[in-house]
């Protein structure tokens, strides 16, 4: 068995990096820290563990790397370089998934550019491999640190890189639209029930952070317009994108694109629903075309897809074991 550690696991994503790791049958979770929870039982937290889960919180001081083999960062941006740094600065060499925006981006002037931030780390910046695992698996021999992608970045780029790849570039206009969890566990006033429940509203128009992870996937000849926006729901992103004098057969692109790849379902001639993605570790693209034109939609889970199955996907990547292991109920077997 693995051994396992989550790091700042109180949130939403520590949540569902806790549900999926404890079935696991590869995985045994050690630890989950929280500075705020230290010592009290995760069903303080996460409710639904009541009756399932045992462990309590661990203060990040009480963790030791030593006794866990991989370890998952569910930290917000600009904390998870901070803990990656003190786990390697302290001599641990097992993996580490990174769930925070810190090392998407492997230039510390890009990152410092597209989150006006210092980056936390940047000695570290590039150390990382970017963590699109239907896009970019297998990695190579010996990786050991995954960058996992952003909830929007991962619909935007499996919708796209296909086409991106066939044609030598993309130019598309999207409109996606996400949930509440998507701004974290933390009461903001964009996630107030009365003013979200019933309304849309665009934010970040043509300027999200996203677009940045993007860019490495799709070459500096495609060109992305993106509106995000905030939608009345609590978990789910669901989009399209408009493919602007797209010559081959989307069929063909996607079919020929994830092929083989398990976590990615295509849905032909037709746009998929929001409610069949979230739940589940997929992402559902599906395409309408007609002439030259080619609309393509899109949901995914924003914090299984766009973070916490992936994560987990990228460990099993990692660690050489099946790509659905934990994820899906086909791929669970006990000789696994």
């Amino acid at each position: 068995m693995t051994r396992a550690a989550i790091l700042h696991g109180a949130g939403y994503t520590g949540r569902e990096l806790i549900k999926l790791l404890l079935g696991h049958p590869r995985v045994e979770l050690a630890a989950v820290t929280s500075r705020t929870f230290a010592r009290q039982p995760l069903w303080d937290v996460h409710s639904a563990m009541r009756g399932t889960a045992s462990l309590s919180f661990s203060a990040p001081d009480e963790f030791s790397s030593n006794e866990v083999d991989a370890v998952f960062i569910a930290a917000e941006h600009g904390q998870g370089a901070v803990a990656a740094k003190t786990l390697i600065d302290g001599g641990y060499r097992g993996h580490i998934i990174d769930l925070s925006a810190d090392f998407r981006l492997p230039e510390k002037a890009d990152y410092e550019q597209r989150y006006e931030r210092t980056h936390p780390a940047p000695e570290l910046a590039g150390t990382f491999t970017y963590g699109m695992a239907d896009l970019r698996a297998p990695y190579p021999e010996g990786t050991t640190r995954i960058a996992n992608p952003g909830c929007f970045a991962t619909g935007l780029a499996l919708s796209l890189t296909p086409f991106a790849r066939a044609e030598g570039q993309v130019r598309a206009a999207v409109t996606a639209l996400t949930g509440a969890s998507g701004s974290g566990a933390g009461a903001k006033s964009t996630t107030h029930f009365p003013d979200r429940q019933g309304n849309v509203r665009a934010y970040k128009v043509f300027s999200h952070q996203h677009e940045a992870e993007l860019t490495q996937l799709l070459g500096s000849d495609s060109r992305v317009d993106f509106v995000p926006v905030s939608g009345p729901w609590t978990r789910g992103i669901w989009g399209t994108a408009q493919i602007l004098g797209g010559r081959n057969d989307p069929r063909e692109v996607f079919e020929e694109a994830y092929a083989g790849r398990p976590l990615v379902r295509l849905w032909p001639d037709q746009l998929p629903e929001l409610r069949w993605s979230v739940g589940t570790p997929f992402c559902d693209i599906g395409w309408v075309r007609r002439g030259e034109a080619t609309v393509v939609g899109f949901g995914l889970d924003n914090l299984l897809k766009g973070a916490a199955s992936q994560a987990v996907h990228n460990l099993n990547l990692i660690a050489g074991w099946p790509e659905t292991l934990g994820l899906l109920p086909e791929a669970n077997p006990v000789t696994a």
